[in-house]
């Protein structure tokens, strides 16, 4: 239990840095970032797998590139569903799910989750 929590807040920490470091994503406070983090944790876990089956063909012929768009509406889905959490337009959710990853990879692997 005590895993999933600080998954929780490493996820959380990665999206509030992410608004801090990209001028089209927007967070007004940790709170936020908070039910950012859970909202978006549940959208990947019900729904990605869903758009993922039935966008194989299109992952396969991109060579894995398309799995960037699926990322970026499910993080756009994220945002239309957080009061508090804003996404300028389609590429700053593009380069917001970059980051987010990224930062919570290497936040991950800092606290060996």
């Amino acid at each position: 239990m005590m895993h999933i929590l600080l998954l929780w807040l490493v996820n959380a920490f990665a999206v509030y840095l992410t608004a801090q470091l990209l001028a089209g994503i927007h967070v007004r406070s940790f709170g936020a970032a908070l039910a950012v983090a859970l909202v978006l944790g549940l959208v990947n876990t019900l729904v990605r797998p869903i758009m993922i089956l039935f966008s194989i063909p299109f992952i396969l012929l991109s060579l894995g590139l398309f799995l960037l768009i699926i990322n970026a509406l499910l993080l756009q889905l994220s945002a239309a569903l957080v009061d508090g959490f804003a996404i300028d337009g389609f590429w700053w959710a593009v380069g917001g799910s970059i980051c987010i990853s990224a930062i919570a990879w290497f936040l991950g692997s800092l606290a060996n989750l």
